[in-house]
């Protein structure tokens, strides 16, 4: 059933970054200097999905690096809690006294 999900889910996304590749393959020139845009030092021709994809992929990794640092702290936590049950000599498998899971919607 999951494979079945992620091809129906997989095979539209695959189409439309290919129909995208396609339609967008014509060269543009990539300028990383701003002070001569007449004549850029540092410049490339690249095509423009590159330029897309490229984009998208540095948004994924830089937000991924984002939220990793965001969570330090909980990892942090949470290694100071397992520090603190190995002391005690408690089990982490064992649910803490008086907490539940909810019981069952019917």
């Amino acid at each position: 059933m999951r494979r079945f999900v992620s091809l129906l889910i997989g095979l539209p996304v695959s189409i439309l970054v290919i129909a995208l590749a396609v339609a967008n393959r014509r060269e543009v020139l990539v300028s990383l200097d701003p002070f001569s845009p007449s004549a850029p030092v540092l410049s490339m021709t690249v095509p423009l999905y590159a330029v897309i994809f490229g984009a998208l992929i540095l948004g994924v990794v830089l937000g991924g690096l984002v939220t990793w640092l965001r969570q330090g702290r909980f990892r942090r936590e949470a290694r100071q809690a397992r520090r603190d049950l190995k002391k005690t000599g408690a089990s982490p498998a064992a649910p803490a006294p008086g907490l539940t899971l909810p019981a069952p919607r019917t």
